[in-house]
C-alpha cells in the first residue's frame, strides 16, 4: 500500500506536469554541505561583481529551514523557454531567448501559487513559500540534488533529455514527502569545453566557476554603473543577457520549442532592425517590454548597451 509521502509526491509531480512544468524532482531540506565552501569562496574572490546582495544571507543561501522553519522538503521544477525564433536583422543588438516573452517570475508565480493550492487539496493545510530566482535560494543545486540533471561546465543545470533551456524554481513545504534517490552525480560533459571555448569575455575561469564581472549578462542586467572599456568590442552584440555558453552546447541538441503562450515572442521584438534599437524610445521600450524581463535594465540601462555595442566614431 501506498504510504501517504509516495501518494503526495506522487501527486505534486502529476500536478507540475499538468501545470507546463517539464520536470519536477523532491529533496530533503538539509544544509548544503558541499556548496557551502564553493559559495564562500567565490565570494571571497569577488566573482559576484557588484551583487553584493549575494553576500546577504549566507545561512539561508545553504539551508532552507532557515527560510521556512520546520521544512522538511525542497520540491524543484524546470519549465522550458526554447524557441527557435530568432532575430530576423542579424546586425541587430541581441537579446537572450528568456526574455522573449513576458516576465517569467511572473508567469511561474502565478503557476507555482496553483501547485500549492492542488497539494493542500490533496495534503491539507501545511506551511511552505514558492522561489523564483529572487530569494537567497541556490536553485540549481536543489535542481542536482532532486536528480534534474547536473551542473555544467558554463555553471548552467543541464539535463541529458531537455538540455539546459529552461527556467527553475522551487517549493520549500513543511510537509515530508518520498525524496528521489540520486546516484552519485555524473557529469555528462566529459571533456567537451566548447562553452569555455565560446565565451565572448572569457567569464569562464575553470569548469563551473563563473567570473561575473566578465559575464555579458551580468555586464548587460545586474551592472547599474558604466559598462567597463576593457568591454568594448567583446560582447558579441548582446545587448540583454546572453546565449553563447547554451547555444554551443551539445546537449542543446534536445531542447524543444516550449509551448507557453506567455514566452512567445513579443510580437514586434523580431522584427526590429538595428536602426530601430539604436533609435529606440522610452514610449516604444513601454509599449514592448511591459510585461517583459526586459524591464529590470530599464530604458535608461538598455540605451547605455545597445550605445556601447556601437564602433567607435573614426570621422572617416
Amino acid at each position: 500500500m501506498q504510504s501517504a509521502k509516495e501518494s503526495y509526491s506522487a501527486y505534486v509531480k502529476q500536478e507540475a506536469l499538468k501545470l507546463g512544468f517539464i520536470f519536477c524532482g523532491i529533496s530533503k531540506a538539509g544544509f548544503l554541505e558541499e556548496e557551502a565552501p564553493r559559495l564562500e569562496a567565490w565570494l571571497k574572490k569577488n566573482h559576484h561583481g557588484s551583487m553584493s546582495y549575494m553576500e546577504n544571507h549566507f545561512d539561508k543561501r545553504l539551508d532552507p529551514t532557515k527560510l521556512v522553519e520546520g521544512s522538511k522538503s525542497v520540491i524543484s521544477l524546470g519549465i522550458n523557454y526554447f524557441n527557435q525564433d530568432k532575430q530576423t536583422d542579424p546586425s541587430a543588438p541581441k537579446i537572450s531567448k528568456y526574455a522573449y516573452g513576458q516576465d517569467y517570475h511572473e508567469v511561474i508565480k502565478k503557476k507555482l501559487a496553483q501547485l500549492i493550492e492542488q497539494l493542500r487539496k490533496k495534503a491539507g493545510d501545511f506551511s511552505g513559500r514558492a522561489f523564483v530566482d529572487s530569494a537567497p535560494v541556490l536553485d540549481k543545486a536543489w535542481a542536482k540534488k532532486a536528480g534534474l540533471g547536473w551542473i555544467g561546465k558554463n555553471a548552467n543545470l543541464i539535463n541529458r533529455q531537455k538540455g539546459s533551456f529552461f527556467f527553475l524554481a522551487e517549493l520549500i513545504v513543511d510537509l515530508e514527502l518520498k525524496y528521489d534517490e540520486v546516484a552519485a552525480s555524473h557529469d555528462y560533459c566529459g571533456s567537451c569545453t566548447r562553452c569555455i571555448d565560446a565565451c565572448p569575455t572569457e567569464a569562464i575561469l575553470s569548469p563551473r566557476i563563473i567570473d561575473a564581472r566578465k559575464c555579458i549578462s551580468y555586464l548587460t542586467i545586474e551592472l547599474k554603473e558604466e559598462l567597463p572599456a576593457t568591454m568594448k568590442g567583446k560582447m558579441d552584440n548582446w545587448m540583454f543577457g546572453c546565449d553563447v555558453c547554451q547555444d554551443v552546447c551539445p546537449w542543446n541538441r534536445f531542447s524543444t520549442v516550449q509551448t507557453h503562450s506567455e514566452f512567445r515572442p513579443h510580437p514586434d521584438l523580431l522584427d526590429f532592425k538595428k536602426e530601430d534599437w539604436e533609435e529606440l524610445t522610452e514610449e516604444v521600450f513601454s509599449k514592448v517590454f511591459s510585461k517583459s524581463a526586459v524591464k529590470r535594465t530599464k530604458f535608461k540601462g538598455l540605451k547605455r548597451n545597445i550605445s556601447f555595442l556601437r564602433p567607435p566614431d573614426t570621422g572617416l
